[in-house]
């Protein structure tokens, strides 16, 4: 024959050519978060539109990251002269504990890079911590709301508060160019899942003795 037809393409190009409707609804939506997280990031820098809010959104930073929690609910557990409350203590810490080993290990299978415009000049970090995905000050901050609602008895006013300040923690992240909105999202989720297995797994004088000893 005069000429002969053309080989048929390879699967795997044929797919490069007709990509699925997933993967283009998945690239869009990850196009659209990009977009909207560097919009959302109006604190980035001190040049941003709120730069001035800038101090006051690196404050309340602080106020969700591990390191103060730790320290806070350590310190009184040692203090703690009353049973119950040594309870409660010891299985917030447990919970915190439980939290960055958690995202920890996220973090480092999804290495999500850090948004671009994000400055890095964050309170204490570590290795893990130079990846975006999921945020650990949302999910610290849906676990920590979820506990105090449900094991501190508190005045309406004061439970308002707590909402809020999980919520503008995580709204915080977006706004200082940490974190992209999903980020943001997949750790509230994550954060309000993790309490269920605190509270499945509670400590105990009877089903841990020995930690109940060390007090």
């Amino acid at each position: 024959p005069g000429s002969s037809a053309a080989a048929p393409l390879p699967e795997e190009d044929c797919m490069k050519l007709n990509p699925s409707f997933l993967g283009i609804a998945l690239s869009s939506l990850l196009a659209i978060d990009l977009w909207a997280s560097k919009r959302l990031g109006v604190c980035a820098g001190e040049g941003s539109a709120w730069g001035s809010a800038r101090p006051l959104m690196k404050v309340i930073e602080i106020s969700g990251h591990g390191i103060p929690w730790l320290l806070g609910t350590f310190y009184g557990l040692c203090q703690s002269d009353s049973s119950a409350a040594r309870e409660v203590l010891l299985n917030l810490l447990f919970a915190l504990l439980l939290d960055l080993v958690l995202v920890a290990v996220v973090k480092g299978l999804v290495k999500r890079p850090r948004p671009t415009h994000n400055k890095m000049d964050m309170f204490v970090t570590i290795s893990v911590d130079k990846y975006s995905f999921p945020s650990g000050h949302a999910t610290r901050a849906a676990l920590v709301c979820r506990f105090i609602l449900r094991h501190l008895v508190l005045a309406v006013p004061l439970r308002v508060l707590v909402v809020l300040w999980a919520l503008i923690v995580s709204v915080s992240r977006v706004m200082l160019g940490r974190h992209n909105m999903t980020d943001v999202l997949f750790g509230l989720l994550l954060g309000y899942a993790l309490y269920s297995v605190v509270e499945h797994c509670w400590l105990s004088p009877l089903s841990a003795p020995a930690l109940f000893a060390l007090w």
